[in-house]
C-alpha cells in the first residue's frame, strides 16, 4: 500500500479514494532482483484509483479498485503475450541492437529504428553484421562511443554502476526532479467534466506517441473511456507488434506537422481537445508551433502531458533514449547482473521504466485533469524514464527473486477481433467495480481515420 500512498500524495489528489484501494499478491513474480512486480502493481492500482476519484467527482459512486501483482506484472509485459490469430509477433529487435564490449567498458546500442541503424553503422565505418559492429566498438571508449552518436541524433549509452550514474551531472539532475511534475502553464476557469457513464467519457485525447511508454498511457486512458486519438506520420517509424498491443481502445489518423496543411488540421483538433500526450524529443513539437505554453494558447485550459529518457534538466535533457538505454546508463543493468551473480550486465525481465511511466503519465494526467475541474487553468505534465528508475530503485530489492518461474498468464488474457486478426491480449488489471475497465474500439492500422473528432 505504501508505494501507491507515495505515487497518490506526489499526484496530489484528495486522500479518501485510498480506502477504496484493494492489493493482492507479493513479490517476487517476475525473475528479478527489483521490485518490478510492486512497481507494476503500484503505478496500475494509482492510475486506476485516479480514473475512480475521477469518475467520483463528475457524481459517480465510491468504487472498489482491486489489483493482483501477477496480473500487474503480466500488463507490464504485455507485448509478450499478445498473439495475432493465435501466433506471436515477429521480434521487434534489429539484429545489431543490444550491448557490445568496448576498449575500457560497455555500450548498449538501440537501432530498431532503421535510421538509427544506418547512422550507428555510418559513425563506426562498418557492415551491419553484429561480429562486424562488435569488431568496430572494441577500438571504442564507452563514453566517447556515447557522446559521438549523441551528437549525431542516435541512440546508445555506456553501461553505468549506481555510483558512476549518481554521481553523473545526468543522474544528480535527475534524482533533484519530481517523480511526476504536474506545472499549471496559464490561468483559465475551472472546467468542470459533466456526469457519465465512465471515469474519462467525453474527454478527447490526441496521443502523439510511439513505443510502449507513452502509448500505455493512451491505452490505459482509452480503457476508463476517453476518445483517443492518435496521431502519426508516413516518415515516422513505429513497431508494428507495439502499434497493435498499444492501440485497443484507439482511432487513429495520419498527420505531418511539418506541412502547413497537416498542421492546421492538428490545430482544428488541438483546439477541441482535453490532454495532449507527447514523447518527442525536449522542444521537438515547440520547434512546430505545439509545445506545451503554444498548445495552452491555442486551447485554454489543455492538459499537456510530456514524456522524455533522461530528464527535462541537466545536460541529457535533450537526448534520445528509450527504456533498455535508460536502464543502461542508470546502473540498473550492472545491479541485476551483480544480484544474479553473472559477469555480463543484465537487463530487467520487463520494460519496466517504460511501462510504470506510462502508469505514471496517465496518473499525472487525470490528477491534472481534476485540478482543471476545481480551480482551473491548463497544465504540463511530465514524466521521464530515469526518474522512473530511481523510483524503482526505492522500491528495494527482493532477495531470492531469482528463484521464481516466469508466471502464467493464460487466464489473464481476453480475446477481440481487430483489423490485425483476432487478438489475444492481456486484459487491463485494475478492475474498477463500477466503471470496469474496457477498451471499446479494437486496434486498427496507422492512418486508418481522418484526422476529426
Amino acid at each position: 500500500m505504501a508505494p501507491v500512498q507515495q505515487l497518490w500524495h506526489a499526484a496530489e489528489l484528495p486522500p479518501e479514494p485510498l480506502s477504496w484501494l484493494r492489493l493482492s499478491g507479493a513479490d517476487p513474480v517476475l525473475p528479478s532482483s527489483f521490485a518490478i512486480g510492486t512497481a507494476a502493481q503500484a503505478s496500475i492500482a494509482a492510475a486506476g484509483l485516479a480514473a475512480a476519484a475521477l469518475h467520483r467527482q463528475r457524481g459517480g459512486p465510491p468504487q472498489q479498485v482491486a489489483v493482483d501483482m501477477r496480473h500487474a506484472a503480466a500488463e507490464f509485459r504485455s507485448e509478450r503475450a499478445l498473439r495475432i490469430d493465435g501466433r506471436a509477433p515477429a521480434d521487434p529487435w534489429d539484429r545489431i541492437a543490444g550491448l557490445y564490449a568496448t576498449a575500457d567498458g560497455w555500450v548498449r546500442l538501440h537501432t530498431n529504428f532503421p535510421h538509427h541503424r544506418d547512422g550507428v553503422l555510418r559513425l563506426l565505418g562498418c557492415a551491419y553484421d553484429r561480429e562486424a559492429v562488435a569488431a568496430a566498438l572494441r577500438s571504442w571508449h564507452a563514453e566517447a562511443f556515447e557522446d559521438a552518436a549523441a551528437a549525431a541524433g542516435l541512440c546508445a549509452t555506456a553501461l553505468r554502476d549506481f555510483a558512476r550514474w549518481d554521481a553523473h551531472p545526468q543522474g544528480r539532475a535527475v534524482q533533484a526532479e519530481p517523480l511526476i511534475a504536474i506545472e499549471r502553464i496559464d490561468d483559465w476557469p475551472p472546467q468542470r467534466l459533466p456526469p457519465a457513464d465512465r471515469p474519462l467519457a467525453g474527454v478527447r485525447v490526441l496521443d502523439l506517441t510511439r513505443i510502449i511508454a507513452g502509448p500505455v498511457c493512451c491505452r490505459t486512458l482509452a480503457a476508463h473511456g476517453a476518445d483517443v486519438l492518435l496521431v502519426t506520420a508516413p516518415h515516422l517509424p513505429a513497431i508494428a507488434s507495439l502499434v497493435v498491443d498499444t492501440g485497443r481502445g484507439k482511432r487513429a489518423t495520419s498527420l505531418d506537422l511539418r506541412t502547413s496543411g497537416d498542421s492546421a488540421a492538428f490545430e482544428a483538433l488541438l483546439t477541441q481537445a482535453d490532454l495532449m500526450v507527447q514523447g518527442y524529443r525536449p522542444g521537438g513539437l515547440a520547434a512546430l508551433g505545439f509545445g506545451p505554453e503554444q498548445a495552452a494558447r491555442l486551447r485554454p485550459g489543455i492538459v499537456y502531458v510530456s514524456l522524455c529518457a533522461y530528464g527535462f534538466s541537466g545536460p541529457w535533457a535533450g537526448r534520445r533514449g528509450f527504456d533498455s538505454l535508460t536502464q543502461t546508463a542508470s546502473g540498473l543493468n550492472v545491479a541485476e547482473a551483480a544480484a544474479a551473480g553473472q559477469a555480463t550486465p543484465r537487463a530487467l525481465p520487463a520494460q519496466a521504466l517504460d511501462h510504470a511511466s506510462g502508469y505514471l503519465m496517465a496518473l499525472g494526467a487525470m490528477a491534472a485533469l481534476h485540478r482543471r475541474a476545481t480551480i482551473g487553468g491548463s497544465w504540463h505534465v511530465r514524466v521521464s524514464l530515469a526518474r522512473t528508475g530511481h523510483w524503482l530503485r526505492g522500491l528495494g530489492r527482493i532477495a531470492g527473486g531469482f528463484t521464481v518461474d516466469e508466471p502464467e498468464v493464460d487466464d489473464l488474457l481476453e480475446e477481440s477481433e481487430s483489423s490485425f486478426g483476432r487478438l489475444s491480449a492481456v486484459r487491463h488489471a485494475a478492475r474498477l467495480s463500477a466503471t470496469p475497465a474496457q477498451w471499446a474500439r479494437p486496434a486498427v492500422a496507422l492512418g486508418t481515420h481522418a484526422p476529426l473528432w
